[in-house]
């Protein structure tokens, strides 16, 4: 652990916050955290002993001298409270401030002085132009659903948790938001760990922190997956070509040219003995796990059906077994089931060893130890830590209970562990939407720069506007569950919609612009549970029901004098659009499509309610042509939009005019953009970004204004030893 006082200022980090001892504030993203003296006393400290207990004695002799009468139990729970407040922290699911039983408190998170001898600064070139993969893998999640929940959020699952021990971390990298590490893989000696961002590859040695770049050839832009034995060559993912597929490579820390062992392949592990490689193939919404030899020859496919979601298999330390995480869409369902299986290759048999409903996306097997990511409870239902559970190979049951091996913010993606078992990498991301809102120029030809308009560190997704176009309505989970609010560009706190303990999300305006409508879902995702539509006023009220059932994906409504709404509702195979009135329930089916992922589809309703456009997610299926389908609703006739130089679309929106629409689109250079699409197909990159994910844009009723919604966020690769 950091020493608190290491830089002489006075001044401690942990997670977004700032300790100034000197002028007793708190920070929190540079923005002082209003905190009284005594729970700032307490804060004090705890941080001037991270991992440690710090008794209810001790913390009386410092906040109260020994002639002080006062109710000690019920004064310490109030400034303990009053702290967890000011952290956004709680005693159920504590990140920072645990309760020991009768004995005291003690500080889990990480906590570093701010002197450049705690954190060695990556000295970082000029950046190349690179799409930010982290983000853009998040953002893949995120459309898969279609409302905003995470790859394995899905059916509840149990499992015991022992008490949290002391949390020691070290970060090995330190790179700004504006460079953000891709991966990081740990050699399985522990000596070096690669990892990449946009400026390059680099290696970099754990215990002194030098740090070198790995020369690749130009144009070979590579991210790390892991080690061969050997400790000389690592596995790595490379997307080139004119198809700009992931493939995967072998590159040598020595030198030398790049060798592909597959076309297609991403998340690979090597067996322990180095003769034969792991990996997963096919698109984000529908995978495959896959067997090759470590030359790439003779692969053979494993398992995976359409619908499969797989995620970091790993090798036993005998090479016997794989473990991985899968999930399974369920057609007309949102969310997946999540779980951990186990496949012995001499049989074939594959077993289920854990289930949870807050599976991360990452795996790894220690020895003897299962090590795996949750997801957090609210209110720290952004961030994700690192867990580990005893398993008896020859047997595949866990045993004892599990134990929480890092507490802290952020979210973790990779783990990477030694050969021995004794040191554990991980890459943890700050990654968070926002809402933003941007003028409209030159007959949408041209945008100001957007201003951020949501405040807060959540998740923040815009949906639609009011009829005045003065406010944005927006989905967020800044109070737990994801909520309805509605926020002016001038305002700094946004207004309250709907609440309570459902998720509510999608609010979109009725054709007269008096209610909306929006789904209704409880947290958990259970099969058996269906979905509600209901309406509310637009100025507030007890919200009534329109109708319910599975598998619902979207809705819209146009704008008087057309009075037509649309949902749309996935069936096996088939995405079935029908009417529906707010007031009466569900009208008739109006158009559908066949397709084998029909969850795929994005599509927007014009505002006059005669066209429907509709677009594959590109993201989701890498053999998508990014054509856009306008399907008119009057004749049924169809016609397509081709966009030639943008190969990959994200989501369509109808301009506020009906003549164009607007499309979040990225290049295979790296550049992610918001493009004005005309219907003679002619496209204008109206936004373009290297460093933000673009996601969507929502017009104004007046076409003035755009509520787009663009990610931003860190990461950086941290470490554990002896866990």
């Amino acid at each position: 652990m950091a020493v608190m006082s290491s830089n002489g200022n006075g001044m401690i980090q942990f997670g977004l916050f700032e300790v100034d001892r000197r002028a007793g504030e708190l920070r929190r993203s540079g923005t002082r955290v209003k905190l009284q003296e005594q729970p700032f006393q307490i804060l004090s400290l705890l941080l001037e002993r991270p991992g440690e207990v710090v008794t209810r004695e001790e913390l009386q002799g410092r906040l109260w001298p020994a002639d002080t009468f006062v109710d000690f139990d019920h004064s310490l729970n109030a400034a303990v409270r009053r702290l967890r407040d000011a952290l956004g922290d709680s005693a159920e699911n504590p990140r920072f401030v645990e309760t020991v039983a009768r004995r005291g408190y003690r500080f889990l998170a990480p906590v570093h002085g701010l002197a450049p001898a705690v954190d060695a600064e990556i000295s970082v070139p000029r950046p190349h132009p690179a799409r930010r993969l982290w983000i853009a893998a998040a953002a893949g999640a995120l459309v898969l659903v279609g409302l905003s929940v995470g790859l394995f959020v899905g059916k509840r699952g149990s499992l015991p948790l022992a008490p949290t021990p002391p949390i020691t971390e070290r970060r090995l990298t330190a790179n700004p938001s504006t460079y953000p590490v891709r991966t990081g893989a740990l050699s399985g000696d522990g000596k070096y760990l690669a990892f990449s961002d946009d400026t390059g590859f680099y290696l970099r040695q754990v215990d002194t922190g030098e740090t070198h770049p790995l020369a690749l050839p130009e144009g070979f832009k590579a991210t790390p997956v892991c080690w061969l034995p050997d400790g000389s060559h690592l596995l790595v993912t490379s997307a080139v070509g004119p198809e700009r597929q992931s493939g995967l490579w072998q590159i040598s820390t020595i030198g030398g040219s790049p060798r592909k062992l597959s076309d297609d392949g991403r998340e690979a592990a090597v067996s322990p003995d180095g003769s034969q490689i792991v990996f997963l193939k096919g698109a984000a919404s529908s995978q495959e796990l896959w067997l090759m030899r470590a030359d790439g020859d003779q692969p053979r496919k494993l398992a995976g059906e359409l619908g499969d979601l797989f995620r970091s298999p790993v090798w036993s330390v005998d090479g016997k077994q794989i473990a991985f995480l899968r999930g399974v869409y369920h057609p007309g369902e949102y969310g997946v089931e999540p779980q951990i299986e186990i496949l012995d290759l001499a049989s074939n048999v594959r077993k289920v060893v854990m289930s949870h409903a807050r599976f991360g996306p990452a795996l790894a097997w220690t020895k003897d130890r299962l090590v795996y990511v949750l997801d957090e409870l609210p209110p720290s239902q952004n961030d994700s830590n690192v867990w580990s559970v005893r398993i008896d190979p020859r047997a595949q049951n866990l045993v004892g209970t599990a134990t929480r091996l890092t507490a802290g913010p952020g979210r973790v993606q990779y783990l990477s562990s030694t050969i021995d078992g004794r040191r554990l990498a991980y890459v943890k991301q700050g990654w968070q939407p926002d809402v933003y809102v941007a003028r409209i120029e030159s007959n949408g030809s041209k945008l100001r720069a957007p201003r951020l308009l949501t405040l807060d560190e959540r998740q923040d997704l815009p949906w639609a506007w009011t009829p005045d176009s003065k406010q944005v309505l927006f989905g967020s989970d800044r109070d737990g569950s994801f909520h309805i609010f509605r926020q002016s560009p001038g305002q700094t706190t946004p207004e309250l919609l709907v609440g309570g303990k459902e998720q509510s999300m999608l609010p979109r305006l009725t054709p007269d612009g008096k209610e909306i409508v929006f789904f209704q879902y409880w947290p958990g995702f259970e099969q058996a549970q269906s979905v509600r539509m209901l309406r509310i006023p637009l100025a507030g009220g007890p919200p009534e029901l329109v109708l319910e059932g599975h598998g619902f994906t979207n809705l819209q409504c146009a704008r008087l004098p057309s009075t037509l709404c649309l949902y749309s509702q996935v069936d096996q195979k088939r995405l079935v659009f029908f009417s529906f009135d707010p007031r009466r329930g569900k009208g008739q089916e109006v158009a559908h499509i066949d397709d084998d992922l029909p969850y795929a589809f994005n599509w927007s309703l014009s505002p006059d309610g005669s066209t429907l456009a509709l677009a594959k997610a590109s993201k989701l299926d890498l053999s998508v042509v990014p054509d856009i389908r306008l399907l008119s609703l009057r004749d049924h006739s169809e016609r397509t939009i081709r966009l030639k130089e943008w190969p990959k679309v994200s989501s369509i929106d109808w301009a506020a005019d009906g003549r164009s629409l607007w499309v979040s689109s990225s290049t295979n250079t790296g550049t992610n953009a918001l493009l004005n699409v005309d219907l003679q197909g002619r496209a204008r990159p109206v936004w373009e970004q290297t460093k933000m994910e673009v996601g969507w844009a929502i017009p104004s009723p007046d076409g003035r204004y755009l509520a787009l919604w663009q990610a931003s966020g860190d990461s950086n690769v941290w470490m554990i030893e002896n866990f």
